[in-house]
């Protein structure tokens, strides 16, 4: 006796789907189909079918490669420092002292700040005429003049990384502490008896236990930031002379310019450059699952 289907699961999932259809996959194939189009709102008239001009020309442009290196500086940089400060925020946090609860919950402000407010925070910190960093370096003997950290070529951009860093730190700490605290006492207490370090214990027991927590988080984390304009807009708009400008600001940028086309085909670019990165996460889980 064949058994039949119920579409019930399916009715389920449907609003999900449809959601997930008109947010994300029409306005994908929608940028798919600008990106071989000059589809430039400035002269309407002109819309026209170019084929792959718009990507022969994001490859001779010297600023999308200097925005590509820039976007690799930023998420390197960015999610790196944010990884180990956050990796050892959790660490700190899964010990038990007075007042736990309220540093867990004081610890995510940073990250429930809408990344705007976050920008124009951080741009009157580092304001050059009266931004409470030059005050506090000058009280420290650090500086003796005030410094124009968001005007200067060699400052702007290690000064919005060291925001993204700021913002992102709590994200990396709550998940870690989640797979830290799913790590069985037990481990550590053969540890001890065994007379293991507590490097030992780091690198051969709890790494190892939150690695698919640290993996999945990490490649979040990457992606968000490589499409983070939010903050550098609103701190710099990309600048001193595209000293911070990451691809995602200049797509951002090219769209504002109502130049459509361009900018949707470097977005396709930045897609695939950020495929290349989750594929290889994507193979492995699939191999431990099949195995």
């Amino acid at each position: 006796m064949v058994k039949k289907k119920s579409i019930y699961p399916y009715l389920l999932v449907a609003p999900a789907l449809l959601i997930i259809l008109c947010v994300v996959f029409i306005p994908v194939v929608n940028a798919i189909g600008m990106s071989f189009q000059s589809y430039d709102l400035r002269r309407p008239q002109d819309i026209q079918f170019i084929g792959l001009q718009n990507y022969v020309e994001a490859f001779q442009d010297k600023l999308f490669w200097r925005a590509l290196g820039k976007t690799v500086i930023w998420v390197v940089a960015g999610v790196g420092f944010q990884f180990l400060f956050g990796f050892i925020l959790a660490l700190l946090l899964n010990k038990k002292f007075r007042g736990r609860g309220v540093v867990r919950a004081v610890s995510l402000i940073p990250w429930v700040t809408p990344g705007v407010l976050i920008g124009l925070m951080w741009r009157w910190m580092y304001d050059g005429n009266f931004g409470v960093i030059n005050d506090l370096l000058k009280k420290m003997h650090l500086i003796t003049e005030n410094i124009p950290f968001l005007s200067q070529t060699n400052t702007a951009f290690p000064s919005v990384i060291l925001t993204i860093v700021w913002q992102g730190i709590p994200f990396f700490a709550l998940m870690l502490l989640a797979g830290l605290q799913g790590i069985p006492e037990e481990l550590y207490e053969a540890a001890d008896i065994d007379g293991a370090t507590r490097l030992q214990k780091l690198f051969r027991i709890t790494i190892p236990s939150i690695k698919n927590t640290i993996y999945i988080t990490a490649l979040l984390r990457i992606i968000w930031v490589a499409n983070s304009v939010d903050v550098i807009f609103n701190m710099t708009e990309g600048g001193p002379a595209y000293s911070s400008q990451t691809l995602s600001v200049y797509i951002f940028n090219k769209g504002n310019a109502l130049n459509l086309g361009y900018a949707s085909a470097m977005a396709i670019l930045l897609a695939l450059v950020l495929s290349v990165v989750a594929i290889p996460y994507l193979i492995s889980t699939f191999r431990e699952e099949d195995a």
